[in-house]
């Protein structure tokens, strides 16, 4: 019984989380690091326990700046992508371009969506859309242009409209590569959120993290991170139900 519950899915990952912990507090105490450079797991634990009703406030600003700018991306990459990928001629004109925005590093741009939007929370959320946009549109458009068009020629030579033929054959085969950029975009925008309350915020914990910096807390600082973490799990996990909900017949969630 014992090892049947070690071995489940849901307990794998908390094992891992132990023995990293475990190797952590050994590390520390085998090498002599001081607690100035790394802070033992149990004073971090300790901060997270202290200061949980301030972490859990924060954690909700963060959340949903993350949250929201992850929807915006799904409600514009989406249909960007399905542009780029039924017409050569806009691909060639946008796709370009959507590469070359995603080299302009975010952390350079975002004080000047301060400067536009004020200290708000709009800012954050375009810098987690501007994270998040990208990897939608990249899958998107791979899992449009990989469905096969043998399938694409039975469905017209059946009387299937367009419309039918998207529904039942395009968008289902599409899926698949559009939760992976999903999963992906839900991490990014997390970043994207901590990103712009780095530059220009009063609230998140992108604002504790540097607080907690400012102060030389380095507890309270791994506190966030960990935090942070959560915050990233915990969405990736709900796409993955969803994902498990919408395409239960594909391979990457068949049990």
């Amino acid at each position: 019984m014992l090892r049947k519950l070690m071995m489940s899915p849901a307990i794998r990952p908390i094992l891992l989380v132990v023995f990293l912990v475990v190797l952590w507090d050994l590390t520390i105490r085998i090498f002599h690091i001081q607690p100035y450079l790394i802070p033992p797991p149990a004073k971090v634990l300790t901060q997270l326990i202290e200061q949980w009703p301030m972490l859990l406030t924060q954690s909700y600003f963060t959340t949903e700046a993350t949250v929201w700018g992850f929807l915006l991306s799904i409600a514009v990459g989406v249909p960007i992508a399905m542009v780029i990928a039924y017409s050569r001629l806009i691909e060639s004109y946008v796709y370009p371009l959507l590469v070359f925005s995603q080299s302009v590093p975010k952390v350079a741009i975002a004080p000047l969506f301060v400067v536009w939007f004020g200290f708000g929370i709009l800012p954050k959320i375009i810098t987690a859309f501007l994270l998040g946009f990208f990897p939608i549109v990249v899958a998107t458009v791979m899992g449009f242009k990989s469905v096969e068009s043998d399938m694409l020629d039975l469905a017209r030579s059946m009387g299937a409209s367009r419309l039918q033929t998207f529904i039942k054959i395009s968008l289902p085969a599409a899926l698949p590569a559009l939760f992976s950029g999903l999963k992906v975009s839900v991490t990014l925008a997390v970043v994207g959120a901590v990103v712009g309350e780095f530059v220009g915020s009063n609230s998140g914990i992108g604002y504790v993290l540097q607080v907690a910096n400012g102060n030389f807390d380095l507890p309270l600082m791994f506190a966030g991170l960990v935090l942070l973490s959560v915050i990233g799990v915990l969405l990736f996990a709900i796409v993955d139900l969803v994902e498990q909900f919408m395409i239960p017949w594909h391979v990457s969630v068949r049990k």
